[in-house]
């Protein structure tokens, strides 16, 4: 029988391995690491929000050239799960992609006339989204000035919900459809606005994660890492929990605040985002090598 990888992870992107100023892999030894730790038998998914034509930009590149093989396990579990492809040296695989949790195709129309006429000095909306609505940060505001403007495109954003139709959450506000139903979420974050299936989430990306890996028939990690930078990364470990594995959360901007959890969760005294995220890589790169640790918080 095949020996058990010493872990798995699950990797939120944006933050933890992405820089949420540049919105790329800023610091070379994440693929580096990340690469190690794939070659050497770890499954990972960055189960993201981001679309797979992000990681085909921003990500992919950097594990082919850190000397990504073929034998590795890695996929880009997308869009809070709703779009799914393998990563290998020479690309991405099929990318699979559930159109039953889609955001309606005229809902989404609205939303990119709505950017253009009021809100394109603060943000773009995400072509690249297959399945969600997104209006991120442009690169060249500051995001005190996204925060300031954040909250009225949410509210438009949900009024063209209710002009459509469409029943959706937004924080404590619940809207339901005519037959009751709330589909949808408005779900802000630093540099986005997402509006989405209630479906879709990193919970569900867990699981897609593991079936996939069931599917090809791999051992199962003796434990699991997942790594985020909001209160919705936890959904991660949650799952898992809640499926019997052994788990530690990685939250890498705890000012958000730190639930109480059934699981370890760690975080830095002082480096946040993806100084956060490149100490935790080199620490399992470490754990992976079997050497010694002075700090064991980091594993």
């Amino acid at each position: 029988m095949t020996d058990a990888p010493v872990l798995g992870l699950l990797l939120d992107v944006d933050g933890p391995i992405a820089s949420p100023i540049s919105r790329s892999i800023a610091i070379p030894s994440i693929a580096s690491d990340l690469v190690e730790l794939a070659n050497g038998g770890v499954p990972i998914a960055f189960n993201t929000g981001r679309s797979d034509a992000f990681i085909r930009a921003e990500v992919l590149p950097q594990l082919i050239a850190a000397g990504l093989q073929s034998n590795a396990r890695v996929w880009a579990i997308c869009e809070k799960g709703s779009v799914v492809a393998r990563i290998t040296p020479a690309g991405f695989g099929e990318i699979d992609v559930d159109d039953s949790l889609a955001v309606p195709a005229a809902y989404a129309d609205a939303i990119r006339d709505l950017v253009q006429t009021a809100y394109d000095d603060v943000v773009f909306f995400d072509e690249t989204k297959r399945a969600m609505v997104s209006v991120e940060q442009r690169l060249d505001v500051s995001a005190e000035e996204f925060s300031t403007r954040r909250h009225a495109f949410d509210a438009d954003a949900a009024a063209q919900l209710s002009a459509h139709r469409l029943g959706y959450e937004w924080g404590d506000t619940i809207v339901p459809d005519a037959s009751g139903a709330v589909p949808f979420r408005i779900d802000p974050t630093i540099i986005s606005t997402d509006i989405e299936s209630v479906k879709l989430g990193k919970d569900l990306g867990a699981s897609k994660f593991l079936a996939l890996l069931e599917a090809e028939g791999a051992v199962m990690p003796l434990a699991w890492r997942t790594l985020g930078d909001s209160r919705t990364d936890y959904a991660m470990a949650d799952w898992l929990h809640e499926q019997g594995h052994d788990v530690v959360h990685v939250d890498v901007r705890p000012a958000d605040g730190v639930p109480e959890t059934p699981y370890p969760v760690r975080h830095h005294s002082s480096l946040i985002h993806d100084d956060a995220g490149a100490l935790y890589l080199g620490a399992w790169v470490r754990m992976l090598r079997g050497e010694a640790d002075d700090d064991s918080s980091l594993r």
